[in-house]
């Protein structure tokens, strides 16, 4: 078997956060935005595992596993504060977040 290319995991890790990027700056509905910025978290897993593996050193898979926790802690969050805004307003758009503030 033959291993796959730094460069095209490097490659697929920079489309992944561009997609998220995008997810980010362009859609309107909460959640999106929170998978989005999931996403982006994944990409930049992804590069830090492939640095590790090219370099031979584990500190990339050790910052992978820290960005995981984080991740996960901040989906809790977001999750908690999704809830919390749908019961209140009945919507998980962005734009009436900021009837919130009137």
């Amino acid at each position: 078997m033959t291993p796959i290319e730094p460069w095209l995991v490097l490659s697929l890790g920079a489309i992944l956060f561009v997609i998220g990027l995008v997810g980010v700056l362009i859609r309107k509905n909460i959640l999106v935005i929170l998978m989005s910025i999931e996403l982006m978290l994944n990409a930049v897993n992804l590069t830090f595992v492939t640095y590790a593996t090219v370099l031979n050193d584990m500190t990339g898979q050790m910052a992978t596993f820290f960005i995981m926790v984080v991740a996960a802690a901040e989906s809790a969050v977001g999750l908690g504060l999704l809830i919390a805004m749908f019961r209140t307003l009945r919507s998980v758009n962005t734009d009436d977040l900021r009837l919130m503030r009137e």
